[in-house]
């Protein structure tokens, strides 16, 4: 009797959180949606390869960084100190506003990044994951879009 309600316990502690992680094609058809194919010349691949490196597609994703004092937010890890809340603030969202899974902030914060003279460079796991990929087709695969 013991060993099943730790077993009950062990496996209620290990379940998901929720956490509103979205799959490959809910993500490429949301960016679609949004006008980010072929955005600035970036073809909707590359999106969908950029929201896995950054946060395996995980829309509600905040990651601290230590080292170089910034925190992403969503679904791009868009950075606090240039795009949102207290710092620069360029893209006039709060940082809370990029958690949402519905992906219209999101967007629209990482269409003014991509305008600038970085493009997608400005997300340094594209530039290392997506940019030069041969296989950037594969994100897509299986999806109706």
């Amino acid at each position: 009797m013991k060993t099943s309600v730790v077993f009950a316990l062990l496996g209620y502690l290990m379940a998901p959180s929720g956490a509103a992680v979205l799959g490959r094609c809910v993500v490429a058809k949301r960016l679609q949606e949004g006008g980010l194919s072929d955005y600035e010349g970036y073809s909707l691949e590359n999106w969908v390869c950029l929201a896995y490196f950054e946060s395996k597609f995980n829309p509600e994703a905040v990651y601290e960084n230590v080292r170089d004092a910034y925190v992403g937010f969503g679904l791009f890890q868009i950075r606090n100190t240039n795009w949102c809340d207290k710092g620069q603030n360029l893209c006039h969202v709060s940082c809370s506003d990029l958690l949402d899974p519905n992906l219209k902030k999101t967007i629209e914060c990482a269409k003014k990044i991509v305008k600038g003279k970085e493009g997608m460079g400005a997300w340094p796991s594209w530039t290392l994951n997506c940019q030069f990929s041969d296989t950037l087709a594969r994100w897509l695969d299986g999806c109706k879009l």
